[in-house]
């Protein structure tokens, strides 16, 4: 009596192994014959290596670490006190729902504990966890979290705000609505006055 192979299980987060670049180029090269199309004509032949291409790109923040970038610290901060905040850092992600794109902005701030890191390194983390599949919901909470690890600050509040493409160029195609996701933690979720003076100085 033959059994049916099982199949392999994941550990949720968990990637499988990464395809070869052949192997993703034909998978481009399926779909668009899938859309109705001849991936052999001359406007299309070249197609699969471009979006091969640019799916590195856009997904190089699983390649990156955010904990790398929040490594080097700084601790003479002659006695300041008060947030440091990021506004208009520019979000560039993939919902993991349809693969499509949602662009907007991301305001940053931490209030210091014993530990400041220069300004680009709270940029890249944006950028890090931006270029990879997921919801914005994720998005919010992964940036705080890697500001909360590897800082250890006071309080870090985060406000992302993005059009979902998915929302915009499909199903109910709401060209002009946007997404806003907010998380707070230490200080700035306890005392509603710091909250609400970041979202005053993020949103301008």
């Amino acid at each position: 009596m033959s059994s049916t192979p099982a199949k392999p299980v994941l550990v949720a987060n968990e990637a499988p192994q990464r395809p070869s670049r052949e192997q993703a180029l034909e998978a481009v090269r399926t779909l668009i014959a899938w859309a109705g199309d001849n991936p052999d004509r001359p406007g299309l032949l070249d197609t699969p290596k471009r979006v091969v291409d640019a799916y590195g790109e856009w997904f190089d923040g699983y390649d990156a670490d955010a904990g790398k970038e929040l490594s080097r610290t700084f601790e003479d901060v002659t006695g300041y006190d008060d947030m440091v905040i990021l506004r208009d850092i520019e979000v560039e992600s993939h919902c993991e729902h349809h693969l499509a794109p949602f662009l907007g902005k991301a305001y940053v701030a931490y209030l210091p504990g014993e530990k400041v890191v220069g300004i680009s390194k709270l940029a890249r983390v944006v950028e890090i966890f931006a270029r990879r599949l997921q919801n914005q919901e994720t998005l919010t909470n992964d940036i705080i979290d890697a500001i909360e690890s590897h800082l250890q600050p006071k309080g870090v509040a985060v406000l992302v705000d993005a059009a979902h493409q998915c929302m915009t160029t499909r199903g109910v195609h709401h060209r002009h609505v946007s997404t806003i996701t907010t998380r707070f933690t230490g200080a700035f979720k306890n005392d509603p006055a710091l909250a609400e003076r970041f979202l005053k100085l993020a949103r301008g």
